[in-house]
C-alpha cells in the first residue's frame, strides 16, 4: 500500500495547529485590503482583519492558481506519496479548477503517482469537517482508494448552516438584493442560509434578532440530521470574530447531542471578506444538506 497525504486549502478554516499535527498539506488563497496585499506569510491577525471590516474596509480575495497548487503537490510527489486533495467548493470559487489543472499537469510528470482532487462542494469548517473525517480514516489505516471514495461519496452529507449579522456583506457578493440588505438592517432581520448540493449559498429562512437566528441553526440541525442523530458526536463551528455566540450555539447543541469532538475556529479572511463580522456557521454530518 503506497503512502499518501491529504491536502486542502485555507478555506477549510481548520486551525494551523491541526495541519501541523496531522501532516495535512495546505495551499492558501490571498486577499487585499486598504491597498495592501496579504498572503500566507503576512496575513493579518484575524481579529485585526475583522476590526478593519467593522471600520469600513472592504477586502477582496484571489483564488489560488495552478502554479500555487503545484508548489504544494510536487514535494509530496517527489517523496513518492499519492495525494488526495479536498478543494474549496467550485460553486463559490475557481480554486477547484486550478487544483484540477495542476493535478493533470503533474500527472504527466509523475505518471506513477496518483492525484485525486475532490470538489468538496463545501466551505469553511464544512470543508474542514470533510478533511478531518478523511484524515481520521487515513490515520485509522484506510488505504488511498477507500478514503478517496468515501470522501467523494459522502461530501454531500456535510450540512452547512449559517447566519450573518450584517446583510450588506452578502449584498456586496451578490447573495441578496440591495432592498433586502437595507430593509433587513432596519428591521433587525437575520437571514439563515445553507450550502446546497451544488456548493452554493442559498437562503433557507430569516428571523428577527440575533439570538433567534442562532437558535434557528439548532432547530434546522434537528430537521436535517436524520439517521445521523443517534451517532452525532462531532460538530464544527466557525465564526466571524463572535466567539461568545459560537460558544452559546455549542452549548445549545450539547443540550441535545452527546458531542465528543468539536472544533470552534474563526471564519478565515478569504471567506470572511464576503460574509463579514458576526458570521456564525454550524457543520455536522446529516442525511441531507
Amino acid at each position: 500500500m503506497n503512502e499518501y497525504v491529504i491536502t486542502t486549502d485555507n478555506n477549510a478554516d481548520l486551525p494551523e495547529s491541526y495541519y501541523m499535527e496531522h501532516g495535512v498539506g495546505c495551499t492558501y488563497l490571498s486577499y487585499s485590503m486598504d491597498g495592501n496585499h496579504y498572503s500566507h506569510e503576512n496575513f493579518l491577525p484575524v481579529e485585526e482583519f475583522y476590526a478593519k471590516m467593522r471600520s469600513g474596509s472592504l477586502p477582496t480575495t484571489a483564488q489560488v492558481n495552478p502554479n500555487d497548487v503545484k508548489e504544494l503537490f510536487e514535494p509530496y510527489l517527489k517523496e513518492g506519496k499519492d495525494i488526495l486533495h479536498i478543494a474549496f467548493s467550485s460553486g463559490l470559487s475557481g480554486t477547484y479548477n486550478s487544483c484540477r489543472i495542476a493535478a493533470e499537469d503533474l500527472a504527466e510528470e509523475y505518471p506513477e503517482r496518483r492525484i485525486v482532487v475532490v470538489d468538496s462542494l463545501a466551505a469553511s469548517l464544512g470543508q474542514g469537517l470533510l478533511v478531518y473525517l478523511a484524515q481520521k480514516m487515513k490515520e485509522e489505516g484506510a488505504d488511498f482508494e477507500t478514503t478517496a471514495k468515501w470522501t467523494e461519496d459522502h461530501k454531500k452529507n456535510i450540512a452547512h448552516l449559517f447566519t450573518v449579522d450584517d446583510l450588506n456583506h452578502l449584498y456586496r457578493g451578490g447573495r441578496v438584493s440591495k432592498t433586502t440588505a437595507v430593509l433587513g438592517g432596519m428591521l433587525n432581520i437575520k437571514p439563515v442560509l445553507h450550502v446546497d448540493d451544488d456548493g452554493k449559498l442559498i437562503p433557507v429562512g430569516k428571523v428577527r434578532g440575533r439570538k433567534k437566528s442562532i437558535l434557528e441553526l439548532v432547530s434546522l440541525m434537528d430537521q436535517k440530521i436524520g439517521s445521523y442523530k443517534d451517532t452525532c458526536d462531532t460538530i464544527f463551528i466557525s465564526h466571524g470574530d463572535c466567539k461568545e455566540d459560537a460558544e452559546f450555539l455549542s452549548a445549545k447543541i450539547k443540550e441535545k447531542y452527546q458531542i465528543k469532538t468539536e472544533i470552534i475556529n474563526h471564519v478565515g479572511a478569504t471567506i470572511g471578506a464576503h460574509s463579514g463580522p458576526g458570521t456564525l456557521a454550524l457543520f455536522f454530518l446529516s442525511d441531507v444538506r
